[in-house]
């Protein structure tokens, strides 16, 4: 009988047992599924397995299972293996059958040979998905440290000594000093701690993904690769381990761009990589041996120690990143923990439009509008036009001031994942914003808009300055536009272009009226205006309790999952007071005003938790709608232009 440990430890003998037990028979493939399903209900046993997401790959145990929460980048063409083989012993000429499911290489002992031409070889095919780390994940939702998880890997050997040919770009810890890591995950969790863009906030900062970094943008130089191996994350400075992530069932519902969790055994063997230099080499000599490039065999086939290598056993599709909220609401468990919630989501929706208000200088009109537009999703789509996007437009903010970094900063503590796009002559001319096919290499080369769904992409538009946009520009900003307006990205096909349809969440700051189009422009008024920027706006977010910042974050990714309907009674008084409305000023209240007035209305209502229209929450949404336009209007009579 296998211990306790081995289905993490070594989970390849626990499928060698159902294998050897069932065969000929198919069932032992759904045996093992089951089995780690079960497993991974037993007492949150989900948190014993380490996860590649924040522990380095050389010290993770080869052929382990591990967990990596990740989005598909790039899916390469399916793969054949060997599903069952045969080995004959050459001295006794014993023949045993194995598995190949959930493995690089085949395994075979000192004295035994496969026999490629038995009766009893199965062919069979997986899929592989170039996966990385979410884009703009924020340390926040990345750095949940788990103190049974490293007492776990401490006493169960799942953590081993880190490999000899991987040279870390800091000063490596001694052992005791590792062994107190294990024993004080706080102290492991202070060394985490650093500069970097979201600021050092209760311990929220970038995650520990530096050990695999590339030492330079996206680019890891490997004994094994020249030049330097690119590991395609679609934002620049992004750290952790790309992988490639190999799936042998339901595949199909699965597609670029969807954000997963998988369960896996963890493959780095060394053999990988002679093997694919042996394929380089004899190709090179022979160009009709094989039918790939050196490029692509390059891309598809790195060293193991940099790109590993899971074989998935169990894979989700994420509703979401939040790891303060359970990952399905609709479990009976998870329906407890919303009906709590919402117990107290008129306090927290009260003390989150307090705390946006001290953010956008006291404007508690743009504090409203900016909730609402971090809840706002992408809900339905009819024909080409997304339902539910509300980009806003933030005018009026400081030019050149620390107070647009300092408000992204703050977005960045709210939402799992953000990113935020300087919108400078020199960025738009040299940035890569629409992902394209490299036909030499077989490969989807990322973008920056290449996004998982619901990611906040902040573009500040302050640092625009006098310039010329070349054709790069000129197509980023087109590509930039249509991502606001239509919720896709036509990614480059050389030959043709493929529309992706993505959900982002765009708040655009900018001096005036920006020159990308919005939903809604919120023009800003000051109402504090502090004597040192940088001190008012980093003391925002150190006086937040944690557990008060936990709140708001559960409040803005809970409220985008709702649903919600409007009655035909509500529907009917809506129409009824449209129809008064154009009545009393038809030149200025269009179709579009109505559209845009039962958005805000839809998202007011979600924001005090109800999932129906009421006639109270319609009468706000217009009051603040006449609200925002008398503000711009005013504006425009100050300014003598248009806003």
């Amino acid at each position: 009988m296998p211990c306790v440990g081995d289905w993490l430890n070594n989970p390849l003998s626990i499928v060698r047992g159902f294998f050897a037990q069932n065969v000929p028979n198919s069932d032992w493939e759904k045996k093992v599924t089951e089995y780690f399903k079960e497993k991974l209900k037993e007492n949150n046993a989900t948190n014993w397995v380490p996860s590649l997401n924040d522990v380095p790959v050389h010290y993770l145990k080869p052929n382990s299972l591990v967990k990596f929460r990740c989005m598909v980048q790039d899916m390469f063409d399916p793969e054949f293996y060997m599903g069952v083989y045969e080995t004959v012993d050459s001295n006794t000429n014993a023949r045993v059958l194995h598995f190949g499911k959930y493995r690089d290489v085949a395994e075979c002992g000192p004295q035994q040979e496969i026999d490629l031409n038995s009766s009893q070889t199965v062919t069979l095919e997986r899929q592989t998905f170039y996966c990385v780390p979410v884009p703009g994940e924020s340390a926040w939702s990345v750095v949940v440290l788990n103190p049974q998880f490293y007492a776990y890997t401490s006493a169960s050997q799942a953590r081993v000594s880190p490999s000899t040919s991987y040279t870390p770009s800091r000063h490596k810890r001694s052992y005791e000093e590792d062994e107190d890591m294990d024993l004080h995950p706080s102290k492991q969790k202070e060394q985490h701690m650093g500069n970097n863009s979201g600021g050092d906030i209760h311990g929220c900062v970038e995650p520990k993904r530096l050990e695999t970094e590339a030492p330079a943008g996206h680019h890891l130089i490997s004994p094994n690769c020249s030049p330097p191996l690119d590991l395609n994350f679609p934002l620049p400075g992004e750290k952790g381990p790309a992988c490639l992530v190999k799936i042998y069932e339901s595949w199909e519902s699965f597609k670029v761009n969807d954000v997963l969790e998988v369960y896996g055994i963890l493959s780095v063997d060394p053999v990988l990589s002679i093997v694919n230099n042996e394929e380089r080499d004899s190709s090179a000599l022979d160009p009709m041996e094989c039918m790939d490039t050196a490029e692509e065999q390059r891309v598809h086939s790195p060293p193991a120690s940099l790109v590993p290598r899971i074989h998935v056993i169990l894979a989700q599709k994420l509703q979401h990143i939040n790891p303060l909220l359970p990952a399905c609401l609709k479990e009976e468990e998870s329906k407890t923990f919303v009906s709590n919630f919402m117990s107290e989501l008129s306090s927290v929706r009260a003390e989150l439009l307090g705390f946006l208000t001290h953010a956008l200088l006291g404007d508690s009109l743009a504090a409203e509008y900016l909730i609402l537009h971090l809840i706002s999703t992408v809900y339905a789509r009819r024909d080409v036009l997304p339902l539910g996007k509300f980009a806003v437009n933030l005018s009026g903010c400081p030019r050149n001031s620390v107070f647009t970094e300092h408000v992204y900063r703050i977005i960045q503590q709210l939402v799992p994942a953000s990113h935020r796009l300087q919108m400078t002559v020199e960025n738009m001319n040299h940035s890569r914003f629409i992902p394209h096919k490299d036909y030499a290499a077989n490969r989807l080369v990322s973008g920056v808009l290449q996004l998982a769904s619901n990611t906040s992409l902040v573009v500040d538009e302050t640092q625009l300055e006098q310039g010329q946009l070349d054709t790069t520009g000129v197509h980023n900003v087109t590509a930039l536009g249509n991502l606001i307006t239509w919720q896709k990205v036509d990614y480059d096909f050389n030959y043709h272009r493929m529309e992706f349809p993505c959900n982002i969440n765009v708040l655009i700051t900018s001096e005036g009226r920006s020159l990308l189009p919005s939903d809604c422009q919120v023009h800003l008024q000051p109402q504090i205006i502090p004597p040192n920027m940088e001190e008012y706006m980093s003391s925002l977010l150190t006086a937040v309790l944690p557990s008060v910042l936990n709140k708001f974050r559960i409040y803005l990714s809970l409220l985008r999952l709702l649903d919600y309907s409007i009655s035909d009674e509500v529907t009917k008084a809506v129409e009824e007071d449209f129809v008064e409305m154009r009545k009393n000023d038809p030149e200025s209240i269009t179709a579009d005003d109505l559209h845009k007035t039962l958005l805000v209305a839809r998202f007011l209502s979600l924001s005090a938790g109800q999932t129906t229209l009421s006639r109270e929450r319609w009468l706000r949404a217009k009051q603040l709608e006449a609200l925002r336009k008398a503000r711009l209007q005013q504006q425009q009579c100050v300014n003598g232009n248009e806003l």
